[in-house]
């Protein structure tokens, strides 16, 4: 987007390092924030519709108890949902600068949209306050016509409520689908031509990341209604011993049930990756995830099987880290198929460092080792083979003939038929040669030894 561009600033390859840091950063602050909002509303909106229709105290308890408690208030809604998701918004715009796609566009609307979806949950929880206060004065009113009108508010807010709820909710539900595509799109370098947005929601990727998502979140829900009522600060003081047991055995299934399928997902999203965006942390931060959750089934099924909740805040904390385990992966593989628009910002960064130096324009001295390290590395090496040949074994036929080397980098053909012919990586002249000339001499300082 064209407003945001005029924000973005230079990047050198640790300002993106950095960047990736803060990335993951605020991502934690606001995807178990913003997932256990989701759940919340979901279960409260249930609950309390189910109370309603059963007529049951015990269903509009759980259901204004939960509200109450996963929304924390107002000041929370803006410190973990909308100052991270804006933060983020700005990250990706520094990232993907110049990158023709169209994660940026999207996350701007997903700002919007969760915004208003806060606004609108949070009037379902306050109105579920004042529905409590009607009740109270129409009960102890002994004037039948003011009696009557207490009841005409009482009924506005409740409609009110239930609408801001469900619409909340709603809304809720369309931005975190188009989240969960912006950050695949972000992911998947292959698609960034795709401007459908149509299609790249219902695509298998995004779809199969949006059903892991949304059953994290009410895994994580069901933990934080367990950290809430039975851990944090020593747990509410229930005096129910029904209610009690009703909140220990739902929250349990809850979480139990939506985390079952979860090492299936993340396998699956695992191996969807892209080839470019696999490596050795890529795998190890996944197969710690899986560690934390089934040490969270462990505890679980104690819990349901023994019938206590001592284990609550472990099971809490367990998911929130298996959780940023899975972050990390993301951010990883997000930053392995991205080494080609870092290189770009890198060399426009020297540009504009050496102007600042008061170099003629053009003449910033160009690192032909670091654009190889992130614009080659991913596909080849000097003496192992990888998804493309050894170069020691095809630099040979180029010594003495940069040009030809430049040539081939800047617009390559297909030459071995036992590899897949190599992309066009999008060089300038200056990257090109400074590439060419780091491979050559890297190549005879091997020879010489």
């Amino acid at each position: 987007m064209e407003f945001l561009d005029k924000l973005v600033l230079p990047q050198s390859s640790e300002h993106i390092q950095l960047l990736h840091y803060m990335l993951i950063l605020v991502l934690f602050l606001f995807v178990p924030f913003i997932s256990v909002i989701f759940g919340g509303t979901a279960l409260s909106l249930y609950f309390r519709k189910k109370g309603v229709d059963e007529n049951s105290k015990l269903y509009l308890k759980f259901a204004k108890d939960v509200i109450d408690m996963l929304t924390i208030n107002k000041s929370m809604g803006i410190i973990l949902g909308i100052i991270p998701l804006l933060t983020s918004v700005l990250v990706f715009a520094q990232l993907l600068h110049s990158a023709e796609q169209s994660t940026i566009s999207y996350l701007v609307a997903v700002f919007f949209l969760v915004t208003i979806s806060l606004v609108l949950i949070y009037t379902y929880k306050y109105s579920l306050s004042f529905k409590n206060i009607f009740d109270s004065i129409k009960d102890n009113s002994e004037d039948p016509s003011f009696a009557q009108e207490v009841e005409k508010f009482r009924r506005g807010n409740l409609s009110l409520s239930m609408k801001s709820g469900r619409y909340g909710l709603l809304l809720l539900f369309l931005a975190l689908w188009l989240f969960v595509a912006a950050i695949t799109l972000a992911t998947y370098p292959e698609e960034w031509d795709s401007q459908n947005l149509f299609f790249l929601l219902f695509s298998w990727k995004v779809l199969l990341r949006f059903i892991h998502f949304i059953t994290t979140a009410f895994a994580i829900t069901g933990a934080a209604i367990l950290f809430g009522f039975f851990y944090w600060e020593g747990g509410k003081k229930i005096v129910d011993e029904v209610y009690k047991e009703f909140v220990r055995n739902i929250s349990i299934k809850i979480t139990f049930a939506a985390a079952l399928f979860q090492p299936l997902f993340l396998l699956i999203n695992l191996f969807a990756l892209p080839g470019n965006a696999l490596s050795s942390s890529v795998f190890s931060y996944s197969f710690i995830a899986l560690v934390l959750l089934f040490l969270a089934y462990h505890y679980l099924y104690d819990m349901l099987k023994n019938s206590y909740v001592k284990f609550s805040g472990h099971v809490f904390y367990i998911l929130l880290f298996s959780l940023l385990a899975l972050i990390i992966k993301d951010q990883l593989a997000m930053s392995n198929v991205t080494k080609g628009q870092k290189a770009i910002l890198i060399a426009e960064f020297e540009k504009y460092l050496s102007e600042l130096k008061g170099k003629e324009e053009g003449a910033a001295e160009i690192n032909g080792e670091e654009i190889y390290k992130v614009r080659c590395e991913a596909c080849h090496r000097f003496d192992t083979r990888l998804v493309g040949p050894p170069h020691n074994q095809v630099l040979p036929k180029y010594e003495g003939k940069t040009e030809q080397l430049i040539a081939f980098i800047r617009n390559p053909t297909k030459v071995d038929p036992t590899y897949p012919p190599m992309p066009n990586p999008g060089l300038k002249p200056q990257e090109a040669e400074a590439v060419a000339t780091y491979m050559l001499d890297h190549y005879k300082q091997g020879k010489g030894k």
